[in-house]
């Protein structure tokens, strides 16, 4: 059993209409996802804008309502907290996509970061200072730091602020959610790389979620590809690269830009057998409505989503 655990996990948001504002339908934001994340490893959500997989880390998070599924961490049922259970949620802290937004603008650094401190841990003022000096070095950034605003930051430096203000309750697991999409390429690297130092040095258990496979590949043990709220294709990171079964990750894949001129051709090549078997076989990944069918076992750790074979 992982550490944190999502069992058939779905969220759907009611479609209202006529007179009375009735519930006409659903849009079924998330429908069937499961996971499950080793204690220190790095699970990958992958998939392209409103495949659901932000919707997922947010349910986890317990930032949006759940219409039926089970989410296990540490062993304990976290699905549906009572008021007076809520501290375990503090075990759980998220990274946003952008450093900036998620930042107050009128709060200095001190305040931002000892929110979460201010919530759940009564520390005078000297210790409230004292933790957020030492967060900001363990995050790189200087203790002086704690008198400026935001905006006196670079993106990477803001992305580390938010870092600083997740760890801030000695979590054990971190969402990140496209943690590095709103950055330079030029500090993508630079964040992730740190955040990898970060994650080795307390002991912490990611969910990573992302779009770019570049980034996801660099960071992830374990991957799940989402298309309109369901899984295509469940595997570890070398078994998704490496040996891609279903054709929405295979076009995922053929995306990535080329880096090795040396693998150039092949790249190239790769992508043109992809294109051709999308168009020739679409129907044989995806039922009549456009979505995915149910995950079957390739081996013990690779699921692809395919048809029942009769």
């Amino acid at each position: 059993m992982g550490f944190l655990e999502v069992e058939d996990l779905k969220v759907h948001f009611p479609i209202k209409g006529g007179i009375f504002g009735r519930t006409v339908d659903y849009v079924k934001a998330v429908d069937g996802v499961s996971l499950s994340i080793e204690k220190g490893k790095t699970y990958g959500l992958v998939g392209e804008s409103g495949s659901g997989k932000t919707t997922t880390g947010r349910a986890i998070m317990g930032l949006n309502n759940i219409t039926a599924g089970k989410i296990t961490f540490d062993g304990y049922d976290i699905t549906d907290l009572k008021q007076a259970e809520l501290d375990v949620r503090k075990q759980i802290q998220m990274i946003f996509q952008d450093p900036y937004s998620s930042l107050n603008p009128k709060k200095r650094v001190l305040d931002i970061i000892a929110e979460p401190l201010r919530n759940y841990e009564k520390l005078s003022k000297i210790e409230e200072k004292k933790r957020v000096q030492e967060l900001l070095e363990l995050v790189g950034l200087s203790p002086e730091s704690i008198v400026k605003y935001p905006h006196e930051f670079s993106g990477g430096q803001r992305q580390r602020i938010g870092v600083a203000r997740a760890i801030a309750l000695k979590p054990k697991v971190i969402i990140a959610d496209e943690p590095v999409s709103a950055l330079d390429v030029s500090v993508q690297a630079q964040v992730l790389n740190f955040m990898r130092d970060i994650q080795e040095e307390l002991d912490l258990t990611y969910l990573f979620i992302g779009h770019d496979l570049g980034v996801i590949r660099h960071m992830c043990d374990h991957i799940g590809i989402m298309y309109k709220g369901r899984y295509v294709e469940q595997g570890t990171t070398e078994e998704i690269f490496n040996s891609p079964q279903h054709i929405y990750t295979k076009r995922l894949v053929a995306a990535i830009p080329d880096i090795d001129p040396s693998q150039r051709k092949k790249q190239i090549q790769f992508r043109q057998e992809v294109q051709t078997e999308y168009e020739q076989s679409y129907n044989e990944y995806f039922d009549s409505d456009g979505l995915a069918f149910k995950l079957k076992p390739v081996s013990k750790t690779h699921l692809v989503a395919l048809p029942e074979v009769e």
